[in-house]
Parts: C-alpha cells; sequence; structure tokens
C-alpha cells in the first residue's frame, strides 16, 4: 500500500500548522515556510519535528 495522496489536504506541519507538500521522490513531507522535511516511512507520515530534516538551501528555492 502506497501513501495516499489525498491526506495531504488534511494533514499539517506540527511546527506551524502550515500546508505540506509532497515531495514522491524522497518520501517526504515538505513544509516550505519551516524549511523541514518529514520522512514517510512504511507509507505513514513521521509528524514529529525531532524526525524531521532542515532543508538545504537548495531545496528552499
Amino acid at each position: 500500500m502506497a501513501f495516499d495522496s489525498n491526506l495531504i489536504g488534511i494533514l499539517a506541519c506540527p511546527v506551524c500548522k502550515g500546508k505540506l507538500d509532497l515531495n514522491k521522490d524522497k518520501s517526504e513531507l515538505i513544509c516550505k515556510f519551516d524549511h523541514l522535511a518529514y520522512p514517510i516511512e512504511k507509507d505513514i507520515p513521521v509528524l514529529l519535528e525531532t524526525e524531521a530534516r532542515k532543508l538545504s538551501e537548495e531545496e528552499r528555492n
């Protein structure tokens, strides 16, 4: 079972409560405001700030 991209409309960043974008290539949910990428592991989004990675300068643009 793959991550249901329809969920993207109801999921929010746990830090700022803003919109998340799906990066299918890296299997991550991206918060452009906080510059964080939340992993999707085994088709389940891990929306914990401690598990998120900071986006690089290149990824922010």
